[in-house]
């Protein structure tokens, strides 16, 4: 396992346009599908990260509450499922449901997606508010599996409540640090430097 911390997509940023298929849903599910909402929250998640894993139940939690007040939420596994058979589509609507998740959790096979977002590692949280506009990216919260400190979080809701209730959200943002995404060999990003 190699941890790697959120590249910090700069602020402002407009949400990238996807496409990709709903392995439980069996069809496709796009950006435009997504219709008006106070916020979007787009995920880079996994299935065998262990820093996805230690917050996954707290995920589900809260992403319900925010869905029932009309944030859409996606997730998206963009990890090389040949040399990850774990993070397979069919293996993703088993963790799915498992975790309590009720958002749609899409498979981006060839990680277009993952490096539209500058997404960097699992979990990699971006929220965007009512104009897709890249509000928030960083953390959920301080826990990490070891570390002993609950799994709240707290970082992304103050994010999340700061956007519905219509106050900035705080610049000062602290990055995401998960499990590096699984590129396929020859396909990894520039952005790492």
């Amino acid at each position: 396992m190699v941890s790697v911390n959120s590249t910090m997509l700069p602020l402002g940023t407009e949400a990238p346009a996807f496409d990709l298929p709903d392995p439980a849903g069996g069809g496709r599910v796009s950006l435009d599908q997504l219709g008006e909402a106070p916020a979007l929250l787009v995920i880079f998640l996994s299935n065998h990260c262990p820093y996805v894993k230690h917050i996954a139940t707290q995920l589900g939690a809260l992403t319900r509450r925010w869905i029932a007040r009309g944030v859409a939420v996606v997730g998206i596994n963009s990890n090389d499922v040949n040399a990850y058979p774990d993070d397979a589509p069919e293996q993703m609507v088993t963790f799915a449901r498992q975790a309590g998740w009720d958002f749609p959790y899409l498979f981006d096979e060839d990680q277009s997606v993952a490096k539209a977002y500058r997404a960097a590692c699992t979990p990699d949280f971006f929220l965007f508010d009512g104009d897709r506009r890249l509000v928030y990216r960083g953390q959920f919260d301080g826990s990490r599996p070891g570390n002993d400190r609950p799994v709240t979080g707290a970082d992304l809701e103050a994010a999340v409540e700061a956007v519905l209730s219509g106050r900035p959200v705080p610049e000062d943002q602290h990055p995401s640090l998960g499990c590096n995404i699984k590129w396929k060999p020859g396909n990894e990003p520039d952005y790492f430097g």
